[in-house]
């Protein structure tokens, strides 16, 4: 079966932006880009956008939707890294200042189809990793060799799992017989620690371990914590950053960013509540039902960012 995505917010967050041709914005989070191709089509030819994505083939597609609008698209940058690392990114293309910048936190499809071991419903290499594996930064490399009271805490505290404990001892007990290497194995070894009584639950008993391992392989939270505080540190006066988000864990980063940066006096939290999708979406697209997008907006003041015309970094 072939991947599928749909854009999760698309014409939500895009609007968020409050985008208008000639401005610079990153999309931090290429994925299906389909995001990028609505901003790329709203700044026009006079704007630049930067598209940032630790996945060849999300850079791939967004380099199709490029050669696609031709000339009738914006200056783009495509860079394969880490959108933790933002603030280097926007040092090597000499830009000081950014209009706005979009974090989709959500995982695609075609993630899911990539055989890197993010879903268990199918047989992969335990791996976890947007992009290629290093040696020793696995999740078969987690699973494998963290103490049993440390893999616990790690499924608790980034699945926010509640028999994290159980999960731990079967999965260290599955490991003595031999390591595990797949995503079948790791799924069974967290079934054989999930209560019986649980087992027949909407949510599949694996689901919460995956995504705690997903978010330690690639330290997810240190990344949106980078990211986004770069975004913010760039912004020009009535620039926007908006952060699309999937779980409570990294909602809570989010929000507490945001909320430091408005009572610094920097900004304005646009969103007071985030959006949430439309009925009509949650029909069309279950997977988006915990989706929150927050927007932030630069206002005036001490520390704004301000843009020369060879977009030299000065400050109000």
């Amino acid at each position: 079966m072939e991947p599928r995505h749909d854009t999760v917010l698309l014409h939500e967050s895009v609007e968020a932006l409050s985008i208008t041709p000639g401005m610079v914005i990153v999309d931090a989070t290429l994925g299906a880009a389909g995001h990028f191709r609505e901003i790329a089509i709203a700044l026009g030819t006079s704007g630049t956008l930067i598209g940032i994505d630790a996945d060849e083939a999300a850079i791939a597609r967004a380099q199709a939707v490029v050669d696609e609008l031709g000339d009738k698209g914006p200056t783009v940058h495509l860079v394969k890294d880490n959108f933790r690392n933002l603030e280097q990114i926007l040092k090597n293309l000499n830009l000081s200042c950014i209009d706005g910048a979009l974090f989709d936190l959500g995982w695609s499809g075609f993630q899911l189809a990539s055989g890197r071991g993010f879903s268990f419903r199918t047989d992969e290499p335990l791996l976890m990793t947007y992009g290629e594996p290093e040696e020793g930064k696995t999740a078969a490399d987690l699973v494998n060799s963290l103490p049993e009271d440390e893999l616990a805490d790690l499924i608790y505290q980034y699945g926010e799992e509640r028999f994290s404990r159980g999960i731990a001892s079967s999965i260290v007990e599955t490991r003595k017989q031999h390591r595990i290497l797949t995503t079948l194995a790791l799924a069974e070894a967290v079934s054989r620690g999930t209560p019986s009584w649980y087992q027949h639950r909407r949510l599949h008993p694996a689901t919460k371990t995956f995504q705690a391992l997903r978010i330690a392989t690639n330290d997810e939270l240190g990344a949106l914590r980078a990211g986004v505080s770069a975004a913010l540190a760039h912004l020009t006066e009535g620039g926007r950053v908006a952060v699309i988000t999937f779980h409570s864990i990294e909602d809570r980063i989010v929000k507490g960013l945001l909320k430091d940066a408005a009572y610094a006096g920097t900004g304005t939290n646009i969103t007071r509540k985030p959006t949430v999708p439309s009925t009509a979406e949650l029909t069309a697209n279950p997977r988006a039902r915990s989706a929150k997008l927050r927007v932030f907006e630069r206002c005036s003041g001490e520390g704004v960012c301000l843009m020369n015309d060879v977009n030299e970094k000065v400050y109000a």
